[in-house]
């Protein structure tokens, strides 16, 4: 019912897209280095929900409905952006705060964040409208085609990203009883989510 054999080629397709350095990979390492092993954890599997979100609109055929709305996905992007900033915002000010203990307030509900990260970002389905149908092969159930296409780039990307957050919240969790180390990397991490705010907001508005 569904054509493996396309696998191989769209996953290293997948992988040439997710390996350069761009605002999901930026992201992770920010939340490895801000919140440890755990929190990236949890955020990746928080975009890996919304993505799974947008796969499943895609392949109900809504994607394509949406794709001719431009003001909805810059609104959506605009939402994403202002999210951001607000992260940004919440993260400096903790930076400035004595450490209140292991958990800090502004860096909790992970999974949320990469939710929400994940939902704001209608680049997803675009790309996902733009690659999947050209991986259908010889495949006789379309729908089951693009799910199996969908659930491997979503893995792909959680894998990777993933293992990236993971990687980074090595150092959070060697240097975590360090203020001067959780105030540098609160800087770091509410820089990256200040970037990228400005980055979505130009991207849109400049259009």
């Amino acid at each position: 019912m569904t054509d493996v054999t396309v696998l191989p080629t769209f996953t290293a397709m997948i992988l040439l897209f997710l390996i350069p350095p761009g605002p999901d990979m930026a992201y992770m390492l920010a939340v490895g280095l801000q919140g440890g092993r755990r929190a990236a954890i949890k955020a990746i599997c928080g975009i890996g929900t919304g993505m799974s979100v947008y796969a499943a609109l895609v392949i109900a055929g809504v994607g394509r409905v949406a794709q001719d709305h431009p003001m909805l996905f810059n609104a959506l992007k605009l939402l994403g952006a202002t999210y951001l900033a607000w992260l940004a915002i919440g993260t400096f000010r903790t930076a400035r705060r004595p450490a209140i203990g292991p958990a800090n307030a502004a860096t909790e509900h992970w999974y949320a964040r990469g939710l929400l990260i994940s939902l704001t970002n209608p680049k997803i389905m675009l790309f996902f409208l733009a690659v999947l149908p050209q991986f259908l092969g010889e495949a006789d159930n379309i729908t089951l085609q693009l799910a199996m296409l969908g659930t491997v780039n979503v893995f792909s990307e959680m894998i990777l990203y993933g293992s990236l957050g993971v990687f980074a919240g090595t150092f959070n969790s060697r240097f975590k009883q360090s203020r001067r180390w959780q105030t540098a990397m609160n800087y770091v991490a509410g820089t990256v989510y200040a970037v990228l705010s400005l980055v979505i907001f130009v991207e849109v508005l400049v259009k």
